[in-house]
């Protein structure tokens, strides 16, 4: 176990909000250090909604990590392009990538274990491979890495913007622009955990997207294509309903009611292009919108 001394910079109404804020996990999991007694605040044992002050110090002990160790699973996955160093994945929507909040099977990463001769080590044994992530309800492409020189030549590209992902997403309303920019900065959401949103720079990571209008829809949806220039969780989700116009079946970022029956947002990893790690070759993959999301686009009259 550590121990980990944190001062409160300003007020805050709840302590599990304070904490997870500065410890960056969610309330559930900073709930059960309040239930473990591992959290202090001004030397005495501290409930989750009791207030801080400015100035407050909280000592908080973090239990050793339990460790936990993805098992290949027969599950069936849709692999676009595979060599020694690379494999490009085609993800359905309602697939976890890798284990995380207690769901440690089903995952993506479960199927390529099972699916692919090797992975590379750098992520530790939760996510063997996983180079970067989309939502468990986004679908589409994503690249893995096969072994460590791999990963670190894709890690690279991702950094240095070279590595271009592109998504195409179904927005409700009316965009007022044929394309533009959004940039803003992404963190957490300061009354729900769960979710991010955007916020002022002191709290959370620049965010930059570029989207395209590709069909105006007389039933006051539009079909969008959006460039990430940076990668923050949820950056698209979170830009579109900071646009006014939130993505299609979003079930945290979205509208309430839903016009449509669908298990997640219409949102989808279009084309993915890098560099190859080995060859340098300059690699483009494209995967068709799934059948969920062609339906609802055929319910649709194009303006």
């Amino acid at each position: 176990m550590k121990k980990e001394i944190i001062t409160a910079q300003e007020n805050y109404a709840r302590a599990d909000v304070f904490l997870s804020e500065k410890l960056g996990g969610t309330r559930s999991s900073v709930k059960k250090l309040f239930e473990g007694g591992f959290v202090l605040i001004g030397g005495k044992p501290a409930k989750p909604s009791q207030a801080v002050s400015a100035g407050a110090t909280a000592e908080v002990t973090l239990p050793d990590a339990v460790s936990c160790e993805a098992k290949p699973e027969d599950i069936e996955i849709d692999i676009v392009y595979e060599d020694k160093d690379v494999a490009v994945i085609n993800k359905p929507q309602g697939m976890t990538v890798h284990a995380g909040n207690g769901n440690t099977e089903g995952t993506l990463v479960n199927a390529l274990l099972y699916r692919l001769d090797s992975l590379s080590g750098i992520n530790g044994v939760i996510r063997p491979g996983i180079v970067h992530r989309i939502d468990k309800d986004t679908s589409g492409l994503l690249v893995v890495a096969k072994n460590d020189a791999a990963h670190l030549s894709l890690a690279k590209q991702i950094e240095e913007k070279t590595c271009r992902r592109t998504y195409l997403a179904l927005l409700e309303g009316n965009l007022k622009n044929d394309c533009g920019t959004v940039t803003t900065y992404i963190g957490r959401d300061g009354k729900d955990r769960i979710k991010m949103a955007v916020v002022e720079p002191n709290r959370g990571k620049l965010a930059i997207t570029d989207y395209t209008v590709l069909k105006r829809f007389k039933q006051n949806f539009t079909l969008c294509r959006f460039d990430l220039r940076t990668g923050r969780t949820h950056q698209i989700r979170v830009h579109a309903r900071h646009m006014g116009n939130p993505v299609v079946g979003d079930p945290v970022y979205g509208v309430k009611k839903q016009k449509f029956n669908l298990n997640g947002q219409l949102l989808h990893a279009w084309r993915l292009q890098f560099s190859h790690p080995s060859t340098g070759e300059e690699m483009s993959f494209e995967a068709p919108l799934p059948d969920y999301f062609k339906e609802v686009l055929n319910k649709l009259t194009e303006i």
